[in-house]
């Protein structure tokens, strides 16, 4: 794990209801002050050919203007009955050759 991962979160800092309106924003978006790791990582210089745009995006930590500013999350009410049904099994018939005793 990494060390920033263990530490707790710093306290204060600016929230991104003080600029925008919020709805149902957990913690971590409201405070995007918490975030850490991005671009302390020490890596060793990449050839320029191999960076890339998204390379670069994320980089940058996210602040209170690129969070999102609602949240709406799913339930998990589909993956809690398939876990009760199990898997779908096909059982249909094979008419591919069997190429391993071949």
């Amino acid at each position: 794990m990494n060390a920033c991962r263990q530490n707790p979160p710093p306290a204060g800092g600016e929230k991104t209801s003080d600029y925008y309106t919020t709805i149902k924003l957990p913690a971590r978006f409201e405070n995007p002050s918490w975030f850490c790791c991005y671009g302390s990582q020490k890596e060793p210089p990449t050839h320029p050919f191999y960076n890339t745009s998204n390379g670069n995006y994320g980089w940058f930590a996210p602040n209170i203007h690129t969070v999102p500013h609602a949240f709406f999350p799913k339930t998990s009410t589909f993956s809690r009955q398939q876990g009760v049904g199990g898997m779908y099994k096909n059982f249909s018939l094979n008419t591919a050759l069997d190429t391993s005793i071949l």
